[in-house]
């Protein structure tokens, strides 16, 4: 009886083996050319975003050409076939209900975002970046026959490689797509593709020249009590930040479509508003990404009214039907909010740009491992107790809130509680 039962446990354990060996060897296949293929891809995205926002600097009139270029978008996703797009959520809804994220998506998303930098809009990269990997990923799983569970992986997959090969930050995009499906769950199960796809695609855009995105924190404090609670109310004002940027880019969204039927008059519209804004406010820095604005936060103390007007100038190009991404205006925002506040705390510019961009990101993603690995690639490992500290809070005080409409909170942020809702 005993003989009997071990060898039914080897052949139990031998077919677990077989299971994973072919799993593994699957996965390795399928996330190598993946990696290889939106790596390239995403690396050109990258480039031509560069050179959109090269020439746009070089010459400011083109801001006047937003109007035709936001007209240029409606008419190709028109052309396309595509009456409204969910952006991001559609990708997320994809992975949560097998909806199909089309590959025409991708060559829109690009052509859109493009247009979007190079006339001035204000928007980022990242965010369309996963829309691109995830039409690419969806197809890939076309490609390879996959049924609907293996698709889901397969999209994941193509988001970490494009966030990855745009961004320059392997381990934060490998995990990201894992977490921001369902908050509170993490899809393990592509863990594996996810990881590699990221490596690989982060290694082509290295190969291409493409810089990584880092910030150099030139003076960070001893980790005292003192420090710590200054940490601590600088995290409140953090999440606070996230909420409030939800809801402008929520509410704003919200009233361009309720007030303005036409797709057409919508986008004309926000392209008015943006350039009045712009001559206004008598600055460029709240057009395009605004890295540069970012980057100078590290080393300066920004105004109080930066961070306000990123916002706006984001929420308003959204939301009025120019493409692009949230997640470096997000950053923006957390960065020259942290700078502003940091002399009022007696604290170095750096820290309180770093902890602020971190913290900000999570509130509005719901993503603290991401943020965390994201701070350790950003800008290493010296501010990690700063930042997680930051991280910590902002998750937990940033309540349901997030980007997108479309991710689900599957456990409490606040008790050990299954509630399955949509974020806010």
């Amino acid at each position: 009886m005993k003989m009997r039962i071990d060898l039914e446990n080897l052949r139990t354990t031998l077919q677990r083996l077989r299971l994973a060996s072919f799993t593994l060897v699957k996965w390795l296949i399928c996330s190598c050319a993946s990696g290889l293929v939106i790596g390239l891809i995403g690396s050109l995205f990258h480039e031509l975003l560069d050179a959109a926002a090269e020439i746009r600097h070089a010459h400011p009139w083109i801001l006047f050409l937003l109007p035709a270029a936001g007209i240029i978008i409606v008419l190709i996703y028109h052309l396309a076939g595509i009456k409204s797009s969910k952006g991001t959520n559609l990708v997320i809804t994809a992975i949560q209900s097998n909806e199909e994220v089309p590959v025409r998506m991708a060559p829109l998303i690009i052509a859109s975002t493009i247009l979007t930098h190079l006339c001035g809009g204000s928007a980022g990269r990242e965010g369309a970046a996963l829309q691109v990997g995830g039409s690419l990923g969806n197809a890939f799983a076309k490609l390879f026959q996959f049924d609907d569970k293996d698709t889901r992986i397969m999209i994941m997959c193509g988001m970490s490689a494009c966030f990855a090969a745009l961004f320059g930050t392997p381990v934060a995009a490998a995990i990201f797509s894992m977490e921001v499906i369902s908050v509170g769950i993490m899809y393990y199960a592509a863990i594996v593709p996810c990881t590699i796809s990221a490596l690989i695609a982060s290694s082509i855009a290295s190969i291409s020249g493409l810089a990584p995105t880092r910030f150099s924190i030139s003076e960070i404090p001893a980790f005292t009590l003192p420090v710590a609670l200054k940490m601590v109310i600088l995290s409140i004002i953090f999440a606070v930040a996230s909420i409030l940027l939800c809801i402008v880019l929520h509410k704003t969204s919200h009233a361009f479509t309720k007030y303005i039927d036409n797709q057409y008059v919508r986008i004309i519209t926000a392209a008015v508003m943006v350039i009045a804004l712009r001559f206004l406010t008598g600055s460029s820095d709240y057009l395009g990404a605004g890295t540069d604005v970012i980057a100078r936060s590290f080393i300066q103390q920004s105004a109080w009214y930066v961070f306000l007007l990123k916002m706006l100038f984001t929420a308003i190009t959204l939301g009025g039907g120019f493409k692009g991404g949230e997640i470096v205006p997000t950053l923006f925002v957390g960065a020259t909010l942290g700078s502003f506040l940091a002399p009022l705390f007696g604290l170095p510019v750096g820290i309180c740009a770093a902890c602020g961009m971190v913290t900000v990101f999570c509130g509005v993603t719901n993503c603290p491992l991401t943020s965390l690995l994201l701070s350790i690639e950003m800008f290493g490992s010296g501010s990690l107790k700063y930042c997680m500290l930051c991280i910590a809070l902002g998750y937990l005080l940033s309540g349901y809130y997030s980007l997108y409409n479309s991710q689900k909170i599957m456990y409490s942020k606040y008790r050990t509680e299954y509630i399955n809702r949509h974020s806010s």
